[in-house]
């Protein structure tokens, strides 16, 4: 029996598809509680100190440890650093960039545009990356200083950058002493393989590797990681690092991934994303066979390739079933040439459980 129809909230519509956010009612409050209680009864009064602008030490040797088992990183404690998420690690490498003397930053066709914003800010122009049949050019950013990548699960149009690609950035990384921004932002997400390792281990001397708890854990944390080369480290502490999160975080983080905890959380969520996924299939086979979907390998988002011409009007009509959701074209770098046709970039994480039949019934609601 289809769901009814949602009742509206001026300003905030019921139900949500917004890619990039996890299921935020499943954040394991009580494990959190825990861990900081367990993280406050060890830590040293030092701990409470203005300490090492990289971060607590604590934190990045579990995060060392965890990054090359889960990730494939070689991860030295030493050139770890803890910054207050993604938007904050790449704020603070443009600004590195910038003052080193780098000018361009060369970007995926698609991506955010808060992540541009953030580059040109810092000074930098963003020139998107070419894309074919395979992905992104990433083998030829051509006269870029630096290259942000998403190397594992391309956001939003999903697949990884392949063995022979990945080789060839790094290649010329090395030739022209370039700099690879690695984006591994659902890396552990992967469902019908094993997961695809990070691009830093082909060459931890040209890639920063930044990671983050967005969406393992939830975005307000406000937690994140990056692996620096040591000759850039200095550069990166001179422009702030790990004194922009608590201290109380740090230790609870720490204390989570030695105790388990985030193993365990890691694995309850890929289980039910997977669930959520498969169900997203099943239901657009059975109700809008029409609609191709691509990008669902691994991570919190799918891509639903729809007729031409009809994406703004799918968007409007998921707006009138009060669903929240994305058009691909919102992701299309300004500059971009060849638009990868008319979708939707469907957040499939992003409904609480309780939520989740009715956000899919207003999904199939809207599609032509």
């Amino acid at each position: 029996t289809p769901a009814p129809a949602p009742r509206r909230t001026p300003g905030r519509l019921p139900y949500s598809l917004t890619p990039g956010i996890p299921d935020l009612a499943s954040f394991p409050r009580a494990e959190w509680v825990r861990a900081t209680r367990r993280a406050l009864a060890a830590a040293p009064h030092d701990a409470f100190g203005y300490g090492d602008p990289r971060g607590r030490p604590e934190l990045r040797q579990a995060l060392a440890g965890y990054l090359a088992r889960v990730r494939g990183v070689r991860a030295d404690p030493e050139h770890v650093v803890v910054c207050s998420g993604f938007a904050h690690g790449l704020q603070l490498l443009s600004e590195v960039l910038r003052a080193r003397g780098a000018r361009t930053l060369a970007v995926e066709s698609y991506g955010l545009d808060v992540h541009w914003d953030l580059a040109a800010r810092a000074g930098l122009e963003t020139v998107p990356l070419a894309r074919d049949d395979l992905g992104t050019r990433a083998q030829d950013p051509g006269d870029a200083d630096a290259v942000l990548l998403s190397p594992a699960h391309q956001f939003p149009l999903g697949g990884a950058l392949g063995p022979e690609r990945r080789a060839a950035v790094v290649e010329w990384a090395r030739r022209t002493g370039g700099l690879i921004l690695e984006d591994d932002y659902d890396g552990e997400f992967r469902y019908d393989r094993q997961p695809v390792g990070a691009l830093q281990d082909l060459d931890p001397g040209r890639v920063v590797y930044l990671g983050t708890a967005s969406k393992s854990l939830a975005p307000g944390l406000r937690l994140g990681w990056m692996v620096v080369p040591p000759w850039l480290l200095p550069d990166v502490l001179t422009h702030g690092g790990g004194r922009s999160v608590g201290v109380v975080d740090q230790l609870t983080l720490a204390e989570f991934l030695t105790s388990g905890a985030y193993d365990r959380q890691v694995r309850a969520a890929r289980l039910r994303y997977r669930r959520r996924r498969d169900a997203l299939v099943r239901a657009l086979a059975e109700r809008a066979p029409h609609v191709r979907v691509t990008g669902v390998a691994a991570g919190l988002h799918a891509v639903l390739r729809l007729p031409p011409g009809t994406e703004r009007s799918v968007e409007q009509a998921a707006t009138w079933q009060g669903l929240a959701v994305k058009g691909l074209e919102r992701f299309r770098h300004p500059d971009a040439t060849g638009p990868a046709g008319d979708a939707l970039v469907v957040g499939y994480a992003t409904p609480p459980d309780h939520a989740w039949t009715g956000t899919l019934e207003a999904l199939l609601r809207a599609l032509p």
